[in-house]
Order: C-alpha cells, then sequence, then structure tokens
C-alpha cells in the first residue's frame, strides 16, 4: 500500500514542481487527441444525423459496421496507418509523416471517427418521436425539422464527443506504432507510461498513471455534464 501512497505523493510533484518534460507530454497527449476527436466530431455527427434521420437500403447493416468498428483494436488502426504512411510500401510515404505528431492524429481520427458517428445515431435516435411529429404537423421545413432535431439531441452529442475524446487518451497501441514514442517529439502519457515501465522504473509508471487518471477524471467530469444536462433539458 505504501508503494502506491508513494507513487501518489511523486505524481503530485511531479505536477506542482512544473517539469517542463513532463507538462510537454500532458500538452502534447492533450494536443493530438484534442485535434483528432474534433476533426472526427467534423465528419462523424454530420454523417451519424444523416444515417439516423435517412430511409435507406441497408441502413441496419451500415449501423451493425458502425458499431463494430467502435471496438476496432487501436494496434489494428496504427498498423493499417503505419502501412500507409510507411517509407517504403506507404500509398502517402510521399508526404514523410511516419513518426510525426500528424501520423498520430490521423491514426486517432480513425478510432474517433465511428465512435462519434455511432452515438451520434443514438443520441438522435433517442429523440422524442412526438417533437418530430408536432413540429411535422406545425408545418415545419425538412432544414427546420433537422435543426431542432440536433438541437434536442446536442447534450447526447456532446457527450458522444466527450467519450471519443476519453478513448483517445487511453489508447497506446495506435500512436506508439506511427508516432515511435520519440522524446520532446511524439511521446505522451501512454506511450511514455509504457516506456518507463519497460524500463523497470514502476513507481515513475504509476505517477504518470496517476496523472493520466487525473486527466481522464476531468474528462469524466465533462461527460457527467453533458448528461446530466441532457437529462435536465428532457
Amino acid at each position: 500500500m505504501d508503494y502506491f501512497v508513494d507513487s501518489f505523493a511523486k505524481a503530485v510533484q511531479m505536477l506542482v514542481s512544473f517539469d517542463p518534460e513532463l507538462y510537454g507530454i500532458i500538452f502534447l497527449s492533450l494536443k493530438v487527441s484534442i485535434s483528432a476527436v474534433l476533426i472526427a466530431s467534423v465528419i462523424a455527427i454530420p454523417l451519424g444525423i444523416a444515417i439516423s434521420l435517412g430511409k435507406f437500403l441497408g441502413k441496419s447493416l451500415l449501423i451493425s459496421v458502425i458499431n463494430t468498428f467502435m471496438g476496432i483494436p487501436p494496434v489494428v488502426v496504427g498498423l493499417v496507418v503505419y502501412i500507409l504512411l510507411s517509407n517504403k510500401i506507404g500509398l502517402f510515404s510521399s508526404l514523410r509523416l511516419l513518426f510525426t505528431a500528424t501520423a498520430m492524429v490521423i491514426a486517432q481520427v480513425l478510432l474517433a471517427l465511428p465512435i462519434v458517428t455511432g452515438l451520434t445515431v443514438i443520441a438522435v435516435r433517442t429523440v422524442d418521436s412526438h417533437i418530430r411529429k408536432t413540429a411535422v404537423s406545425l408545418g415545419a421545413t425538412r432544414l427546420q425539422l433537422l435543426l431542432l432535431v440536433v438541437r434536442e439531441a446536442r447534450y447526447s452529442i456532446g457527450a458522444a464527443i466527450i467519450t471519443g475524446l476519453g478513448r483517445l487518451m487511453a489508447e497506446v497501441g495506435a500512436v506508439m506504432m506511427v508516432g515511435g514514442n520519440i522524446r520532446y517529439k511524439t511521446r505522451v502519457m501512454t506511450s511514455a507510461i509504457a516506456l518507463q515501465k519497460s524500463m523497470g522504473e514502476f513507481q515513475e509508471a504509476l505517477a504518470l498513471g496517476i496523472v493520466l487518471l487525473l486527466i481522464y477524471f476531468l474528462i469524466n467530469v465533462g461527460l457527467d455534464y453533458f448528461r446530466g444536462a441532457g437529462e435536465a433539458a428532457r
């Protein structure tokens, strides 16, 4: 038990000491994951709304595919992006993005896309059907109906974005595969923890884990806010 107490104390010490390397790792982690979830959301939210409201052949199959990709292992996504960016066989090798923060963002965008899309589909589906029917009966246009549905689902859509961010902050496989865990360049919280563990520095790894847990706690506070606001709005 003392080991965990000492690790927590070390985590606090690392934070209050304002160690530039630690804060560089934290800020890069946030920068990569936030950039990725925002880019993914720009694509995923309109796509999720269109799928949920649309009527087309194969809709159920498409939703099943999206739900399947929501659980795709990060290492698989990392491998695909690595192959695409590889200097030897990659389709986009000329861009020379492998082992850069940009490659990490690309991998995380692919991870977040199905999560935000799938949760947006669910968010729009849960909007009370009576609201739609009432709007149509009052003569609402398709655009007005769309805006109404999005407004009613806005808190659930916000929760979808926060959920996607939480998943990205916690993953390690994809970012290590395409980023390479390069000090001061592509090292993020999860890859730093993996490095410390491989070096046998378990207390330092645990301290970093506690810092990551604190960040994840703040993400969940945001998620709870959106959930609570959504329930209060109903």
